[in-house]
């Protein structure tokens, strides 16, 4: 009985053993060919190598500073992210958040519904002469706010081409309006793929209220972002986020028609900029370089691979406050840091007014503002 009983447990031990070998290997097959499946899936976008210069970190002009944790901050009432802020004559601040809406903050700090854009996603503001609001949004195109909130639609095409991702603008004394297409490939939310992909598919555009043309001045932009004029409006600026860098688009001179680098290799995305008119142009960072991206990018076989995966698995932001002072020759006059966001952080824009400048962001749930001076 008991040389049976152990034959038995024996053979019930073997056939436990049989059976784990063969859930371990079918698990096995079954990941092999996930993965499979995984790499012959098409990828979402066609990327090129980029070797991205090193990047020059967070020392000599760029040296860490506490300077962003004095910055006021001020909580939305209304949903989050306003991309870009701007200020009308009353002194109200204004932001485009993620749901459509435009937030009015007044100078009670009592918070309004300004306007709401269906199915749309406020980026760029700025006032023209006539106290209208216009809006680089990222679904509709160029708008313009009356100051009632009535909305108009100035362009939506450029040379047949729509709009994918129109990003930000600056207005002319003359009244035209220059902005960015950001990819007229990818949509806002696929923001990542644009940057992975590395291609030329961003643009410098000009709209002319006087005539209702469109006009492109320049392509090929590695994620076209910011806008700013400079101060005798001879040459307006643009942010290449996917190149670590601002491009310069002459409008008077001998240059006239021509571009050429402003500031190359920062040590983060250039995002937002604007320009105060008396010199200083302010150019927001919301995150230092990735160096998970900086690694992909000459890889092409790799980025593909990475476009397939959940946006929270790809290279994303990280956390900082950082803002940075450029003269007209393109040198840093000055940075404001939070080097670990504490108080404020992916900022995408940086508006002055006055004395004081005001901070919005692509994801944070409020409006800051610092003292600059005048």
């Amino acid at each position: 009985m008991i040389f049976w009983g152990r034959l038995a447990i024996k053979g019930m031990g073997d056939q436990k053993g049989d059976l784990m070998k063969k859930i371990i290997v079918r698990g096995a097959a079954a990941v092999v060919a996930l993965l499979l499946l995984f790499i012959l899936w098409p990828a979402k976008i066609d990327p090129v190598a980029y070797t991205p210069p090193e990047g020059p970190g967070f020392t000599g002009v760029y040296a860490t500073n506490e300077a962003l944790l004095e910055a006021e901050t001020i909580p939305l009432q209304f949903s989050q992210g306003p991309e870009d802020v701007a200020v009308d004559a009353s002194g109200r601040i204004y932001g485009g958040l993620h749901d459509g809406r435009i937030v009015r903050i007044l100078m009670d700090s009592t918070q309004e519904v300004f306007a709401t854009i269906e199915g749309g996603r406020p980026l760029g503001l700025h006032f023209d002469a006539a106290g209208n609001l216009i809006v680089a949004d990222a679904w509709k195109g160029l708008l313009s706010f009356d100051t009632e909130g009535a909305m108009t639609v100035l362009s939506t095409e450029e040379g047949g081409v729509p709009f994918a991702f129109a990003d930000d603008l600056d207005i002319a004394s003359d009244g035209k309006i220059y902005f960015s297409d950001a990819s007229f490939t990818y949509n806002q939310p696929d923001y990542r793929l644009d940057l992975l992909e590395a291609r030329g598919n961003g643009r410098l555009l000009v709209f002319d209220p006087a005539t209702g043309e469109t006009t492109k001045l320049l392509g090929n932009l590695y994620f076209a972002n910011g806008i700013a004029l400079s101060q005798n409006e001879d040459f307006v600026l643009v942010n290449e986020t996917g190149r670590y860098r601002v491009t310069r688009y002459w409008l008077k001179g001998e240059k006239a028609g021509t571009s050429d680098i402003f500031i190359d290799n920062l040590p983060g995305f250039p995002d937002g900029i604007s320009a105060n008119r008396k010199g200083t142009f302010w150019l927001a960072i919301p995150s230092p370089r990735n160096p998970k991206m900086d690694g992909l990018h000459p890889k092409p076989w790799a980025k593909a691979l990475v476009s397939k995966l959940p946006t929270f698995l790809q290279p994303s932001a990280i956390h900082m406050g950082l803002v940075i002072a450029l003269d007209e020759e393109g040198q840093v006059i000055r940075t404001l840091q939070d080097p670990r966001g504490d108080n404020v952080y992916m900022i995408t824009s940086a508006e002055q007014v006055g004395d004081m400048l005001y901070l919005g962001s692509l994801e944070a749930p409020q409006v800051a503002r610092v003292m600059v001076g005048d």
